[in-house]
């Protein structure tokens, strides 16, 4: 009998001696045990706003650590495509289009009031597919110029996307290229502004043509864009109202204008990856990103909030503000996504050869 219950001792130490010491617990949640969580998204302005701003307060509500691995939202997706046996990515952050390709490939997770309460208070134009995405950093895609070179040579304000073409600022122009999100909204915009749609984009074509015309080439992108206004080689511009507000912040007296035919408002978009194993992590991180305490950091960073209760900063109203009679609107992003690669193509073909064929002139 001594013998059994010096054996019964020995094997409770036995047990005892496996159980986890402090330093190895890891914090519990709501969304269970989880270490990590990794999110992909745009470098630049948004990455250091999640990391500086989201990141640390995330891990300290939750005990989970953020992993941020930044790149173009076309590169996420294929990322996220390639390993959609075993996600290594939970959140993808996709603009418009890249969020309706991940949708039709079905990558993506539903999404709903219930698992994202403050989902209830999105403004739905920036919303780019109903039910899989949530919006995070608003903007709109838009002209602007700088207005004390315009003032001081007597050009009339910007007022259409019409005026986008015009001899007094020919050579001095900074468009992106038809891969950009930019010159893809100058191109259907410009169909609407000449009796066109999204079914008929052969006006905002020929209307390409001579914007092409009077510009001396077409820029990769932002990167490229924004030297060539600090340095006033360029006075007119298509890009983001965030870049717009970078622009502004560097000195140079960038004014947006809506024009009279609407500007888009948009979105960088969050989405939970299928099969993520750290779905309910992800979504109480998408659900801290549209708080209205985040939103207003993002807003103090040249973003739209993209909730109903919070305003874009007085830091940037006089320069990206938008007014209730302006025409913003909620972009067709399935139609868009669609007709891109055809539309893009032919602006290769029959828009990019004409350009600089006036600036001589």
């Amino acid at each position: 009998m001594k013998k059994l219950i010096i054996i019964l001792i020995v094997g409770m130490i036995a047990l005892t001696g496996c159980v986890a010491s402090p330093k190895q617990e890891v914090k519990s949640t709501s969304s269970g045990t989880i270490k990590e969580i990794t999110i992909a998204g745009a470098g630049g302005l948004i990455e250091k706003m999640i990391r500086d701003e989201v990141a640390p307060k995330f891990t300290e509500k939750t005990g989970i650590k953020v992993n941020f691995i930044a790149g173009l939202s076309s590169e996420i997706l294929s990322k996220v495509e390639l390993q959609k046996n075993a996600p290594q990515i939970d959140i993808a952050m996709l603009s418009p289009t890249d969020v309706q390709r991940a949708e039709s490939k079905e990558l993506i997770e539903l999404l709903s009031t219930k698992q994202i309460p403050n989902l209830a208070k999105i403004d739905e134009r920036f919303v780019a597919v109903d039910d899989v995405s949530v919006p995070i950093f608003g903007y709109t895609i838009a002209p602007a110029y700088n207005k004390d070179i315009f003032e001081k040579e007597g050009i009339a304000p910007i007022a259409s996307w019409n005026d986008l073409i015009r001899p007094e600022y020919k050579g001095r122009t900074a468009f992106s290229d038809i891969s950009s999100d930019f010159t893809y909204t100058i191109l259907y915009n410009l169909a609407f502004a000449n009796g066109g749609s999204l079914d008929n984009m052969e006006p905002g074509l020929t209307k390409a043509k001579e914007m092409a015309a009077y510009s001396t080439t077409f820029y990769k992108n932002s990167t490229q864009m924004i030297p060539a206004l600090q340095q006033e080689a360029a006075i007119v511009t298509v890009m983001g109202s965030y870049n717009i507000a970078q622009v502004a912040d560097s000195g140079i007296p960038l004014q947006m204008v809506v024009p009279k035919e609407g500007s888009p408002l948009l979105a960088n978009s969050a989405t939970i990856v299928k099969n993520s194993s750290n779905k309910k992590a992800a979504e109480e991180f998408v659900d801290l990103l549209i708080s209205p305490e985040m939103q207003e950091h993002f807003s103090e960073g040249g973003f739209y909030p993209v909730i109903e209760g919070v305003e874009t900063s007085d830091k940037y109203e006089s320069i990206i503000g938008v007014k209730e009679s302006d025409n913003l609107y909620r972009q067709d992003v399935p139609k868009l996504a669609e007709i891109r690669g055809m539309w893009a193509d032919r602006f290769m073909k029959e828009v990019t050869p004409d350009l600089g064929k006036k600036v001589g002139n």
